[in-house]
């Protein structure tokens, strides 16, 4: 989007404060937008996640199934004391597999604040049992320049029955190309949690994204954990039938 003209300030503020811009796009459908282009109707996905602490860092290799927001599957790869280890989505239900024990493992919501891994990342943050489009209220606060890009500075709000791990999220959409850059994670009572930063945007099949996304929390100096995207492959068929707990269990 062009930048607005200063004639047009306090009529785009106005708009701003009920969800609006100037072009007609609700902040739900920006999120959407946002959403559908880093997930694509179905994703296969090879990356890896460093979690980093001040005394040492670890490196996990990961691989990603998903369709829609319903249907997921985690493999980790590497290293070898957690290979096989996998997570299973379907729509509200969430399961975890863990080979050195044989054991299957149904999450319930309770875990879903609980780190995922060992890294920054949150349960929810990796699986996703709460809808970033259908559990929020969402609304445009501002426009704000990141690395060089316009980006709407949207504030998503929990409806009241939702079951999400934060009080309120903010996150920060290019205009023109609808990449989240910046996204920030708040308790209940207002206090900042995490940040997540993308970066390092390139294409990726017929996409560009932000291919590095940084998690650091807000009361742990010296930790973060980074999510690298090595090959990602979008709107590829995927039968709803791959993911269940059987196939969670033989993923290799």
């Amino acid at each position: 989007m062009k930048a607005l003209q200063v004639s047009f300030l306090v009529l785009s503020l106005f708009l701003f404060n009920y969800g609006i811009s100037t072009y007609g796009q609700s902040a739900k459908e920006i999120v959407e937008r946002m959403d559908l282009k880093m997930r694509g109707e179905s994703m296969m996905v090879e990356m890896e996640m460093e979690i980093v602490r001040p005394r040492f860092s670890r490196t996990i290799g990961i691989k990603s199934w998903s369709k829609g927001q319903d249907f997921s599957m985690i493999l980790i790869t590497a290293p070898a004391r957690d290979r096989g280890t996998s997570f299973l989505k379907r729509q509200r239900e969430i399961w975890n597999w863990v080979p050195n024990i044989e054991r299957t493992i149904k999450l319930p919501p309770s875990m879903m604040a609980q780190s995922w891994m060992g890294s920054d990342f949150t349960n929810d943050d990796l699986v996703r049992e709460s809808s970033i489009i259908n559990d929020y209220v969402h609304s445009i606060i501002g426009s704000e320049v990141i690395d060089g890009m316009e980006c709407h500075k949207i504030e998503m709000i929990p409806k009241p029955d939702a079951a999400v791990v934060f009080g309120k999220i903010l996150v920060w959409i290019t205009k023109d190309s609808s990449l989240q850059l910046r996204g920030e994670n708040y308790d209940e009572y207002g206090a900042l949690v995490s940040t997540v930063i993308g970066s390092n945007i390139k294409k990726m099949d017929d996409r560009e994204i932000p291919t590095v996304l940084e998690m650091i929390p807000s009361e742990k100096p010296g930790n973060k954990t980074i999510l690298r995207y090595l090959n990602i492959e979008f709107n590829r068929p995927i039968e709803k039938a791959f993911f269940s707990v059987q196939r969670m269990k033989d993923l290799r």
